[in-house]
């Protein structure tokens, strides 16, 4: 007898409502759970071909069906399997993308400084409050568990967690499937003391594990919302007198190779609300102290999926503000296209 796609599917409800509910899953259910449209008979006969496969047991006469060894392992191997995949083809994917982020920003900064003989400044693009997209868990051995963990904008980071005991493979999925339906599209804010508290519960003596894939969600997305800035034509500063004083040379100049003190103005600029366009901060205005005898011009590029940044130019308050800001708002609109065009190329 062949396992057929609809004869999985169907298996493959079974095993999702017995987990979820820990009851035997009657023909009534599945017909519900699946959309295959299929009746209640035509679903027992299957149901009784799955059980004659060895797929699912009957554990009691008049009741529905439960997984099997057999059916829990072809389930689990085709899940796995199935994400496996599906990461696997994210990061060759995102490596490409990353590199090609990398370099664009990077020649943008080195454009902009060329043509505005001022020094330029770019974030790359972050996903504001970024979210957990999924979580897998995997066994890489009897004492270490890989959470591979991905958020918003198809970031990937992969933790590996110690365990005391092996963990089987019907633990596993227990417990990809609780961590997965309580934090699926939460940021780190949203995660709360009680819904811990709840999900410590329901993986009772694997508790600390969920503790542990938490504590990695926070630490992923926080080392995400870390800003990578690129700079150019920091020389620049010293072609206009005003700025050219040692001291304050200086303390721009520094301001750029730190750059911790450029994701403070660029985080400001680009926050949420009405910061969204084109800013200008003259002279005293600006957040960097070590600005003050500048000026400086922000706009946020958008790149769709609610992924941001911030491209920034800065040069004296004698600054050409007219084409420094024509000069940002062709920029956004180039980045815009620049992202469309991928997302053709990608469907």
């Amino acid at each position: 007898m062949e396992l057929d796609d609809r004869k999985k599917k169907i298996l493959q409800a079974v095993i999702r409502n017995y987990l979820e509910t820990g009851e035997p899953v009657g023909s009534r259910t599945i017909s519900k759970y699946t959309d295959l449209n299929l009746s209640s008979a035509t679903i027992r006969n299957e149901m009784a071909d799955l059980e004659e496969m060895g797929y699912i047991l009957q554990p009691h006469t008049s009741a529905g069906r439960i997984p099997s060894d057999k059916g829990y392992r072809l389930y689990v191997d085709t899940m796995m399997e199935e994400k496996e995949r599906e990461v696997v083809e994210m990061k060759e994917m995102l490596v490409e993308r990353q590199d090609k982020m990398e370099t664009l920003l990077k020649q943008v900064a080195r454009v902009l400084a060329q043509n505005t003989q001022y020094a330029t400044m770019i974030s790359a693009p972050q996903a504001k409050r970024s979210k957990l997209k999924f979580i897998q868990l995997s066994r890489v051995d009897a004492g270490q568990i890989l959470a591979v963990i991905v958020i918003e904008g198809n970031v990937i980071k992969n933790n590996i967690l110690a365990v005391d005991e092996e963990i089987n493979d019907e633990t596993l999925l227990k417990l990809n499937i609780l961590l997965n339906t309580h934090l699926n599209g939460l940021s780190i804010d949203e995660i709360n003391l009680a819904m811990i508290a709840v999900m410590k519960q329901q993986a009772g003596i694997h508790s600390a594990i969920v503790s542990e894939v938490i504590d990695a969600v926070a630490e992923a997305i926080r080392a995400e919302e870390d800003l990578e800035i690129y700079t150019s034509g920091t020389n620049n500063i010293l072609r206009y007198p005003e700025l050219a004083d040692h001291q304050k040379a200086s303390e721009l100049i520094n301001a750029f190779e730190e750059k911790q003190l450029l994701g403070t103005l660029l985080q400001d600029s680009g926050g949420e609300g009405e910061n969204t366009g084109i800013q200008v901060y003259i002279g005293s205005e600006s957040p960097v102290q070590s600005m003050r005898d500048c000026s400086v011009v922000t706009a946020t590029y958008e790149l769709g999926g609610g992924m941001k940044g911030t491209v920034g130019i800065v040069g004296p308050k004698r600054m050409d503000y007219d084409k420094v800001i024509r000069t940002l708002r062709s920029l956004q609109v180039q980045l815009d296209e620049l992202y469309k065009d991928d997302e053709k190329q990608d469907n």
